[in-house]
């Protein structure tokens, strides 16, 4: 879900001036290479994607470090030169912001070969545990043997169907919690924010490691302490993943942590470690001893798995790398594109009656929405597709990497460069969709009652992208975020809190909505349908 794993510019007040800047530039500290003759000859045939004009050595890097919002600056730039492709030197880093799809599907489907590696950054080496995963290695032989491994033995459509009882036991644990939440007949306060979070967080920790709670958990099926400072400890990591880090375009700075980023990475990957680390340690040392012999969970998948030689095929620490990025890239996008869904519809309730009824139509009344219900539950798709559009867990998709100066949509693309796909102005774009930023499912329902489904391979929009780095669990992300929003809509009535409206208020520091959804939920089906074991 590479969605969910987020590119995420953030600005923290620097501890350096711009003298420093002028510093390194003074002393050359960063050599800026001459090109070699084959670069010389495209450069001559193609020029450079339109941007502001670099300065020496250090780029644009004063202009961003003035602005308060990298992706806002970059877009307002990209909108006062009216291009939808774009060049910002950053060090000696060629950056390529792209918001038109036509072009976006030139890099990640005609020359996705060129373009399948990711950038080396102080927070995936972090979070990779040097370079041990998926969606933060660059291209190469472990990057290779580890998607292999995830496609084929993890998110397998036969491994999705053997953990089909562990997804559902969350997602009746998800109506228990919004159902205990009334204390009369007028319905509950919910913070939707919360139920959908910790709903993603429950189904990964289920299926990793066969268990909900990391401590004592509540009796009405939320989150206890130790939950939630798990998950705030990946929505951390998920903010801070290529967050704009001064080192990473002058890698003399390394080590000095001048914006604070790495300091909160180490502290959230602490926390992380901390809950995660005695499980797999105390797993693997069942296996090696013969105490375990039975296949329960992912855990167990991976700590078995041979290579060719009968030998382990995962390290330890190649395992306690991976499940975090597992576990990051699961709980961002579903939780997100449900909240501003549910928003939405309640802001437009002939939207959420359209959808109750499609529900009631396909399920019934007399029992929950299952699994097997989501091929037939096209508007609810719809409705999750337009909050994907129109508000996506990160302003910029996980940054591609160029293996090779190359050409594309007539600029020239030289070897190194970062390729940012916006995705709040793909999803935007007004020459692609009319009425850009309304909320409209009908948008995406077919004349002819085809499916509809949450993948978009043109990249109107981004949800799971598309090409070699394209997120391997579209099966399992798709399965999450429309039980979500379809137990949330079948099992519940919902409306606005008198203390608290819906405001569609996006923060002004991340992409979540600017207060949690926060709305009173109030069961719609009959009683005995609630009673779950």
């Amino acid at each position: 879900m590479e969605s969910s794993t987020a590119l995420i510019f953030s600005f923290i007040s620097p501890f350096w001036s711009y003298s420093m800047i002028f510093i390194i530039s003074l002393f050359g500290l960063i050599k800026t290479l001459e090109h070699p003759r084959s670069t010389r000859s495209l450069l001559r045939r193609n020029k450079l994607p339109p941007g502001p004009k670099p300065w020496p050595i250090i780029g644009n890097l004063p202009e961003m470090l003035s602005s308060k919002s990298a992706p806002k600056w970059i877009h307002e730039l990209m909108k006062n030169m009216n291009t939808e492709i774009a060049c910002i030197k950053l060090g000696n880093v060629h950056v390529i912001p792209v918001i038109n799809p036509t072009i976006a599907c030139e890099f990640l489907k005609k020359q996705d070969d060129v373009f399948a590696s990711r950038p080396i950054s102080m927070s995936s080496r972090l979070l990779s545990g040097g370079y041990l995963t998926t969606i933060l290695v660059p291209y190469g032989e472990q990057w290779k043997k580890m998607k292999k491994m995830i496609a084929r033995d993890l998110l397998s459509s036969s491994k999705h169907r053997w953990l089909h009882g562990k997804r559902m036991e969350e997602a009746d644990n998800l109506v228990r919690y919004v159902y205990t939440s009334q204390n009369n007949n007028e319905g509950g306060l919910v913070n939707v924010r919360i139920a959908a979070q910790h709903y993603c967080g429950n189904v990964i920790r289920k299926i990793i490691f066969n268990k909900r709670y990391f401590g004592e958990g509540r009796e009405d099926g939320g989150p206890g302490l130790e939950e939630i400072e798990h998950v705030s400890a990946l929505f951390t990591m998920l903010k801070y993943l290529y967050a704009f880090c001064v080192s990473d375009f002058i890698p003399c700075l390394r080590g000095f942590d001048l914006d604070g980023h790495e300091r909160l990475l180490k502290n959230a990957e602490r926390t992380v470690n901390k809950y995660h680390d005695p499980i797999i340690e105390a797993r693997v040392k069942q296996w090696k001893d013969g105490t375990r012999t039975g296949t329960e969970d992912l855990l167990d998948v991976m700590i078995t798995l041979k290579d060719a030689d009968d030998r382990p095929l995962l390290t330890t620490q190649e395992i306690k790398a991976q499940i975090p990025e597992l576990m990051f890239a699961t709980v961002d996008n579903p939780s997100n594109a449900v909240e501003w869904a549910l928003a939405e519809m309640m802001n437009q309730p002939e939207i959420l009656q359209k959808a109750t009824e499609e529900l009631d139509r396909v399920v019934g009344r007399d029992r929950l929405v299952q699994e097997s219900d989501i091929p037939k539950l096209n508007y609810i798709k719809a409705c999750l597709r337009e909050a994907f559009r129109l508000h996506p867990m990160a302003p910029f998709n996980v940054p591609h990497v160029s293996m090779r100066d190359t050409v594309v949509s007539n600029y020239f693309i030289p070897k190194g460069s970062h390729v940012l796909l916006s995705r709040q102005e793909l999803g935007r774009n007004p020459k692609v969709w009319k009425d850009p930023l309304k909320f409209k499912p009908e948008r995406h329902v077919m004349d002819d009652g085809s499916d509809v489904f949450l993948t978009e391979t043109d990249l109107g929009f981004i949800t799971f992208t598309t090409g070699k780095r394209a997120c391997p669990g579209v099966v399992l992300g798709t399965t999450l975020t429309v039980m979500l929003l379809a137990r949330l809509i079948h099992g519940f009535t919902w409306k606005a809190s008198p203390h608290q409206p819906v405001e569609l208020l996006q923060s002004e520091n991340d992409p979540f909505m600017a207060r949690p959804l926060v709305a009173i939920a109030k069961p719609r089906l009959p009683k005995e349908v609630y009673l779950l074991d």
